[in-house]
């Protein structure tokens, strides 16, 4: 059964930093894609940023290219999320997701999620 606990959220000020962690377990995951998406109040699931476990391919969403830095630890099985120059509009629940797939999927057509961790950044 694969396990995705995340790790790392926080209250932050605007202009601040965070890292989120995702640690995966249950499963060999060099043939899976790891996403981390985000969830507002009131608002619907959204595409953060996606990596290829295998060859370390990533995607971001716009409104995060060049702040946030996804990468993984293969030793550790752990998917980090870094995420640079934080703003209100980035408060939200961020919840970690994993795929088996070749491609980069940036849907939430995932069947595996993590609980989520709350970051709330304050202006």
């Amino acid at each position: 059964q694969v396990q995705l606990v995340e790790s790392g959220g926080g209250l932050v000020q605007a202009g601040g930093s965070l890292r989120l962690s995702c640690a995966a377990s249950g499963r060999t995951f060099s043939s899976y894609v790891m996403g981390w998406f985000r969830q507002a109040p009131g608002k619907g699931r959204e595409f953060v940023a996606a990596i290829s476990w295998r060859i370390g391919s990533s995607y971001y969403a716009d409104s995060v290219k060049g702040r946030f830095t996804i990468s993984r630890d293969n030793a550790k099985n752990t998917v980090y999320l870094q995420m640079n120059s934080l703003s209100p509009e980035d408060t939200a629940v961020y919840y970690c997701a994993a795929k088996q797939s070749i491609v980069v999927v940036t849907t939430t057509n995932y069947p595996y999620w993590g609980q989520g961790t709350q970051v709330t950044v304050s202006s």
